[in-house]
């Protein structure tokens, strides 16, 4: 069974009386496991599609199924159940908090999910274990590096065991020494976990390290 399908999916976005077609009918099956990464220009429907996915935003038309269960017409509660429990997401930006330590922002999930304090803590050190800042857990953001700073957020991702982890650019400002070792740690949680991971992305880095391709051009897969 597929992780993630998508059947004749339509996104449009509404500018005035200007109609935008982000996406055009998009068929796409995602298994368990996938190292992937979505790619093309900008404004090709990267990062619309990836939203999609994740449940953040809605399709116009068209239906999205998440192992079999059909997910975009279930409530709001329950989409944020379902991106609590199967989704991990990365940012471009980071989206760390500046005033938590690299531990607390690790933490934050699991608390928001009423997990104890001391269980959050030993999982979200285990977590920045596997991204090798064992040295930085009391470090706040402003005083990492770039890169630091991104395996912080990797490891927040990490943190509920999710399906997927969804990343946006995720390489996109670090230079090529920084990038190239994100990658290999997230193919080795991949490996490691079985975690299933979906970029969008136009660095030709991480291009050149998936297992899998998908080309977006003007809203449609075209390779």
């Amino acid at each position: 069974m597929n992780l993630i399908e998508m059947k004749n999916i339509i996104k449009d976005y509404y500018l005035g009386e200007t109609i935008v077609q982000a996406l055009r009918g998009i068929d796409l099956k995602i298994e368990k496991e996938e190292f992937t990464a979505i790619w093309g220009p900008s404004g090709s429907g990267k990062t619309t599609l990836l939203n999609l996915i994740g449940t953040i935003d809605e399709p116009s038309s068209g239906d999205l199924y998440f192992n079999g269960d059909k997910i975009n017409n279930i409530t709001d509660n329950n989409k944020s159940e379902f991106r609590n429990n199967e989704i991990g997401f990365i940012f471009q930006t980071f989206n760390l908090i500046p005033v938590l330590s690299a531990l607390e922002n690790v933490m934050l999930p699991l608390q928001i999910m009423g997990v104890s304090a001391s269980k959050a803590k030993k999982e979200a050190f285990m977590r920045l274990s596997d991204v090798e800042l064992e040295q930085y857990v009391n470090s706040r953001p402003d005083k990492m590096s770039g890169g630091q700073r991104q395996r912080v957020a990797i490891a927040r991702a990490l943190i509920t065991n999710p399906s997927i982890v969804l990343a946006d650019e995720p390489t996109a400002n670090l230079d090529s020494k920084t990038s190239n070792s994100i990658i290999e740690i997230m193919k080795k949680i991949n490996k490691k976990d079985k975690t299933t991971f979906i970029f969008s992305t136009h660095d030709q880095r991480l291009l050149d390290q998936m297992d899998r391709l998908i080309q977006l051009e003007d809203g449609r897969i075209t390779e």
